[in-house]
């Protein structure tokens, strides 16, 4: 089994790269499981996979609840029987100097970026434990690998992500469990829209991003390769930028 009949689940699925990877998935034969706080965008998204032939199921998640991603992997499993792959999405930016003092920033990203990976695998190890199968993948950021002024505190807490990732890679050698980190650069989706609080900044930003940013379907196929490989087979790091980002 590849992509064609696994059961996906998706944290931040309603919009951007979630949302891409959800219609990617779905049209490659998978049925998608979407988790957002948004839950408009999902039921709209879930009608228009169904509409399309697809299989698709949406619950409300807040990743900050390790609850709701409780919910979302039995939700998996009670409507598809099981849960193949969890794609942690979800994660929101928060850009300035570390001397601003943004202490409540900080928190969101940490409460979103890390522990709302830590809920998620809290929730879906068992699960592919008991199968004797399961995938992680999450999405990271290339502000982890080219550190950058502004984005400290996101670049670590991405960085966080990856180090987890790694460590539970080499605790997961015995086949039960693939790991995979995938490193987006710029990618048009609504990720800067709260990240600065300066209105000229914010809309130079969106800019840039409008200008240099890739298509989030260009890392909705990245997430599918790392899906769509054999079970001996872990993509455990891919990074994918636009062609002229530095």
């Amino acid at each position: 089994m590849t992509i064609q009949g696994k059961v996906v689940a998706i944290t931040g699925a309603s919009s951007g790269i979630g949302e891409a990877t959800a219609r990617h998935l779905a049209a490659e034969g998978a049925a998608v499981v979407l988790g957002a706080r948004r839950t408009e965008r999902l039921d709209r998204l879930v009608g228009e996979i169904e509409a399309a032939g697809g299989e698709a199921a949406a619950l409300r998640v807040d990743v900050t609840d390790p609850g709701d991603l409780q919910a979302l992997v039995a939700g998996a499993v009670e409507r598809f029987g099981r849960l193949d792959v969890l794609v942690g999405n979800a994660g929101i930016s928060r850009i300035g100097p570390v001397a601003d003092l943004d202490v409540e920033g900080w928190t969101a990203m940490v409460d979103v970026n890390v522990k709302g990976i830590l809920h998620g695998i809290a929730a879906a190890l068992p699960v592919f434990r008991r199968q004797g199968t399961g995938h992680l993948v999450t999405v990271v950021s290339t502000s982890g690998l080219k550190i950058v002024p502004t984005q400290a505190v996101y670049a670590g807490t991405k960085n966080a992500v990856r180090t987890l990732m790694e460590g539970l890679r080499q605790e997961s050698t015995d086949g039960v469990l693939r790991t995979t980190s995938i490193s987006p650069g710029y990618v048009r989706t609504e990720l800067i829209d709260n990240a600065v609080d300066d209105p000229a900044v914010r809309e130079q930003a969106r800019r840039n991003m409008a200008d240099l940013g890739i298509d989030p379907m260009a890392v909705a196929r990245a997430i599918a390769f790392a899906i769509d490989q054999p079970d001996d087979v872990e993509i455990g790091d891919l990074t994918i930028r636009p062609s002229r980002q530095g």
